[in-house]
């Protein structure tokens, strides 16, 4: 295992280490201590790497994320896992706004809060937040899940195409075109499948499920102003 101290190296030469593993391969696991909330940390991986950093982190961690499996053990500014392909992300703390913002693959998994527009315009990817999430998120997501094992803020899945929406407390708005929807057993068992994978204990059958009215696809002149 790889130790880095970022009291003793940048952010630049911690990524470069990591990427340098490309060509490499002799160190998978690595450790991150003495973050002090620094932004982009361990961004752009494309490789098998689990990277544990520990203490909180600030913008952008785990973005453009490919493969790595990155824990952040304490809190997160905003855009974790910002445009993730794939691989599995996971806060242990809360996360600030944008968590998971325009992610196409792979896994987020908050164990605490997030704030505002978590999953905003997602197209693909799997998000699993233990606790609340701010108000508009899924805003504008296209494809993925994103379950809220706690409540959720205003204007929830405004303006969204196909994204899933599963939600366990309570929902304080929804937004344009959002509704909620029949949970049937085809959606009970994909979402079991997500709970476990993210360590949570909740039972599927207490959730809600919320998508796209799709009243917003094609244009309407009575809309026009």
């Amino acid at each position: 295992m790889q130790s880095i101290n970022l009291a003793e190296h940048s952010v630049r030469q911690l990524n470069q280490l990591l990427h340098d593993q490309y060509n490499h391969l002799d160190e998978r696991q690595w450790d991150v201590s003495q973050t002090s909330g620094q932004h982009n940390i361990a961004c752009g991986l494309n490789q098998n790497l689990e990277v544990n950093i520990h203490g909180h982190v600030g913008y952008f961690c785990a973005g453009m994320n490919q493969l790595a499996y990155v824990t952040v053990h304490g809190n997160a500014g905003q855009g974790v896992a910002e445009n993730m392909m794939s691989g599995t992300v996971h806060v242990k703390g809360d996360a600030s706004s944008a968590a998971g913002a325009t992610a196409h693959g792979g896994l987020l998994i908050v164990d605490g809060n997030t704030g505002a527009r978590c999953g905003i315009s997602m197209k693909g990817c799997d998000i699993v937040v233990k606790g609340n999430v701010g108000h508009m998120s899924c805003f504008m997501a296209q494809a993925g899940t994103l379950v809220v094992c706690g409540d959720a803020g205003e204007a929830l899945g405004d303006s969204l195409y196909e994204t899933v929406i599963y939600v366990k407390g309570k929902v304080q708005s929804l937004g344009a075109d959002c509704i909620e929807k029949p949970v049937t057993e085809k959606h009970l068992k994909k979402l079991k499948k997500l709970l476990k994978s993210a360590g949570a204990e909740e039972d599927p059958a207490q959730f809600k499920r919320y998508g796209s009215a799709r009243q917003l696809y094609n244009f309407k002149v009575d809309n026009a102003y």
